[in-house]
């Protein structure tokens, strides 16, 4: 529901966002840095004083060489190295400096320099929801498909993924544009179970891989409305709690935008798949697809050395970025949530 999440974005009225912008927030660097080049990402467990270190001298200045080459020098120096040579300019850019970094980093670790860890999984979700051609401001919102696509970042691979279609309480009957739009049918939507009994299955499937208990797990998403308003509004309608695992996420366009430095115009999922030069590969609008799709970008991402990380979170009902001075935590053990009755 990619454009269509935009459109009933700015009239969710149940949910208000942050004034303090996480993308907004100065980073700390305590080197020079070269021309338009920020300071490199370390963990937020590291002091302001590792950049002092002199791996950081070397990473900024194999920056400002890769700052001057041409889109073919780019190519050319991708291709020798072995790594991808798909992508605009600024993408192969980054990539370039990713792996100097990365290099740079993983020879400081064996020499007991700076490092960094990443979660062992990452857990993308892309929910299908009830929806008109023209939501009136009122109208809400009720989840009917809920998928999930793992990722190990240690393998760099999709291992595992999750689908159930969900039928929706409020409004049982989809609209033509619904059926369209997603593909799910009428008797997709009869034949499954109420949401609480999904969620069930999908606490006890992350249960079953250990996730928050034997590994280090994040949620992501694209965009803030799977969880900020189409489960906080499930949720409501369905008279259980919010999950607790499902408070603290990655907004995969807040980290696009941030690491390879475009505006948010640029960070839809088929804008964000063109630039790093992938196609979209199933259904759009499919959630199952849409996850797969939206994996792609993080797996690729991380290849090119971004740390992804949690940017945004629930409380109290309201949406709230989360600083990138925060401490980087797993979600927790999933369990399933209480009623509100």
């Amino acid at each position: 529901m990619d454009e269509h999440k935009e459109n009933i974005q700015s009239k969710d009225v149940n949910v208000k966002m942050s004034n303090t912008r996480e993308d907004e927030k100065a980073k700390p660097c305590s080197r020079i840095c070269s021309a338009g080049e920020s300071a490199p990402q370390v963990s937020p467990s590291q002091s302001n004083s590792d950049f002092s270190h002199p791996v950081y001298k070397e990473i900024a200045l194999a920056n400002g060489h890769i700052n001057r080459m041409s889109k073919e020098e780019l190519r050319i120096k991708l291709a020798e190295l072995q790594l991808d040579t798909r992508g605009v300019k600024d993408v192969m850019k980054k990539r370039l400096k990713s792996h100097y970094k990365k290099q740079k980093l993983m020879q400081s670790a064996a020499e007991g320099g700076p490092t960094d860890t990443y979660y062992d999984y990452i857990c993308v979700v892309d929910f299908e929801a009830t929806c008109e051609e023209d939501n009136p401001s009122d109208f809400l919102h009720e989840i009917i498909e809920f998928p999930m696509v793992l990722i190990n970042t240690h393998t760099l691979e999709i291992v595992d993924s999750f689908q159930e279609y969900v039928k929706p309480e409020l409004n049982p009957q989809l609209s033509d544009f619904c059926v369209k739009l997603t593909g799910i049918t009428q008797k997709m939507v009869d034949e499954a179970d109420p949401f609480p009994a999904v969620l069930q299955r999908v606490v006890a499937w992350l249960q079953e891989r250990e996730l928050g208990t034997k590994y280090k797990y994040a949620i992501l998403t694209d965009g803030a409305w799977d969880m900020s308003k189409f489960l906080n509004i499930q949720c409501r309608i369905s008279r259980i709690r919010y999950p607790q695992f499902a408070k603290k996420w990655i907004n995969i366009r807040k980290s696009y935008g941030n690491f390879y430095k475009v505006p948010r115009t640029q960070t839809k999922l088929s804008t964000m798949l063109e630039k790093l030069g992938l196609k979209y590969e199933g259904r759009p609008h499919s959630g199952l697809d849409d996850s797969r799709n939206i994996a792609r970008i993080a797996i690729r991402m991380l290849q090119d050395g971004c740390q992804l990380r949690v940017n945004e979170r629930m409380h109290a009902g309201q949406l709230l970025s989360v600083p990138s001075s925060a401490p980087v935590e797993g979600a927790p053990p999933p369990h399933n949530p209480r009623s509100r009755d």
